[in-house]
């Protein structure tokens, strides 16, 4: 069964440099680096997977090859990606937050509240640890704790959509699909939202039987084919009841 990511690039157009595969590789300049980041997940994990090989003590490719696992549906191998990386670096605090992402991605929230509750230490002015660790708390049914700390995260990034979006996944998958709905709608309508806060609207609007204004939102926002699979995918879903798995599998963690 396909999940709904980014448009895959065929394997021609995966090719590495051949500098970085002969036998003295080196790591990729910053412009490469900045190159693949901008592509999908399959794309920018191979390149990192390589560029770790090179010189594993590397924490930037570290924790942004666990991001793009993550985003493959990889979790058990993302988590181990920025553990790896706090072997090198305790204090890493962005591989704490995507280790975090990772263990509440699998489902296992528990086990990534202590990173992010460490991240959320080592950088008192970033809504991300909060918004996560709401996400977090809620998953482990902590949810006094869960509201308190989306709480924070608002405060420090009032109308986050990245925050709300969050909030409103937790909603799906608890099966609130009206207030899953409102709090989309209010992210959505941030200047700043992104992709992935737009796709997660029209996902909760397909499950809630609102496929047209679903279609609508994909196709302004994604290239024919991947607008058709991620259609595919709402409708398959909308046909039965919304699960836990609903939300996780579509990949709407920020």
């Amino acid at each position: 069964m396909s999940r709904p990511l980014l448009l895959i690039a065929t394997l021609a157009a995966l090719a590495l440099p051949s500098a970085a595969l002969s036998q003295d590789r080196q790591p990729a300049s910053a412009e490469t680096r900045a190159t693949y980041d901008r592509m999908d997940p399959l794309s920018r994990s191979l390149f990192w997977q390589q560029e770790s090989e090179i010189n594993p003590a590397d924490p930037v490719a570290g924790v942004r090859l666990a991001q793009a696992l993550r985003e493959l549906g990889q979790f058990d191998q993302a988590v181990q990606a920025a553990d790896k990386v706090l072997v090198v670096q305790p204090d890493n605090a962005e591989a704490m937050i995507e280790l975090g992402r990772a263990h509440i991605a699998r489902g296992q929230a528990f086990y990534g509240i202590a990173a992010l509750e460490r991240a959320r230490d080592l950088l008192p002015g970033d809504w991300r640890p909060w918004s996560l660790l709401g996400v977090a708390y809620q998953q482990v049914r902590r949810e006094a704790d869960a509201q308190v700390a989306w709480a924070e995260g608002l405060r420090l990034s009032p109308d986050n959509p990245s925050i709300l979006s969050n909030m409103a996944m937790v909603r799906l998958t608890s099966g609130d699909l009206p207030g899953a709905e409102a709090l989309l709608r209010r992210a959505a309508a941030q200047p700043q939202a992104g992709l992935q806060v737009k796709q997660n609207l029209a996902l909760v609007l397909g499950l809630s039987g609102n496929l047209g204004e679903a279609e609508t939102i994909l196709r302004r926002e994604l290239p024919p084919q991947v607008a058709d699979r991620n259609l595919a995918w709402i409708r398959e879903r909308a046909a039965g009841p919304v699960t836990a798995d609903s939300g996780r599998t579509w990949q709407s963690l920020q």
